[in-house]
C-alpha cells in the first residue's frame, strides 16, 4: 500500500493536497488534526463520514491538546496525520507539531505530497488543488525521519529543518510526474 495507512505513526503533508488524500485515504481510521474554528466543525463531520478520526486542535488554537489527543490515537493503534502548513499558511512551511509528537510516542515522521496530474487550482493561500474528472494522482513519499525521545531543543531545530526539506522534496519529486504542458 502506498502513502499512508492505518498503522501507527506521524505522518505529514501540504495543505493543498488535503483533496487528494481525503480521498485516497478515506475509511483507513486515520487521525487527522482539525482546526477549532467554525469551518473546522463543518470538517470534522465531513472527515468522521470519510472514516477520519478528527482530534480537534491547530497550531493556532488548541495546539497543545490536539497533540495529546494525537498522540493517544497513536496509542491505539491508529495514524496521526498533520496538514503541515495548515490551517492559514505560510504555504510550504512546516509546523513543528510532527517533531514534538515523534519524540513523545516514538514513531518516526513520514513526509508525502500527492500531486495531481489536472486539478482547479483556488486564488486561495494554499493554492489548493481540486482533482479534475478522470485526473491521475501520484504519491510520494519520504524516507522515515527518527526523532530521539531525549533529543535537545537544538536538535528538534534541525529535525524540524530536514522535515521542512523531506516535504519540499516529496512535492518536487511527486509534482515532476505530471510537468506542465
Amino acid at each position: 500500500m502506498d502513502g499512508v495507512h492505518s498503522m501507527p505513526g506521524v505522518y505529514c503533508f501540504w495543505h493543498q493536497c488535503i483533496i487528494a488524500a481525503s480521498y485516497r485515504y478515506r475509511g483507513q481510521n486515520i487521525a487527522i488534526m482539525i482546526s477549532r474554528s467554525a469551518d473546522g466543525e463543518y470538517i470534522a463531520r465531513i472527515s468522521q463520514k470519510l472514516g477520519f478520526r478528527p482530534v480537534r486542535g491547530s497550531s493556532s488554537r488548541g495546539g497543545v491538546g490536539a497533540l495529546i489527543g494525537l498522540r493517544q490515537e497513536i496509542e491505539l493503534g491508529h495514524a496521526a496525520v498533520f496538514t503541515i502548513d495548515g490551517p492559514r499558511g505560510p504555504i510550504y512551511v512546516a509546523k513543528p507539531g510532527p517533531v514534538m509528537l515523534a519524540k513523545k510516542t516514538g514513531y518516526p515522521i513520514v513526509c508525502f505530497h500527492l500531486a495531481v496530474e489536472r486539478a482547479w487550482i483556488l486564488n486561495s493561500w494554499d493554492k489548493m488543488r481540486i482533482p479534475k474528472p478522470f485526473s491521475r494522482v501520484t504519491v510520494y513519499l519520504s524516507k522515515a525521519l527518527v526523532v530521539p525521545p531525549d533529543a535537545s531543543e537544538e536538535s528538534l531545530d534541525i529535525l524540524h529543518q530536514e522535515m521542512q526539506a523531506m516535504l519540499d522534496r516529496c512535492r518536487e519529486r511527486a509534482e515532476a510526474q505530471f510537468p506542465m504542458s
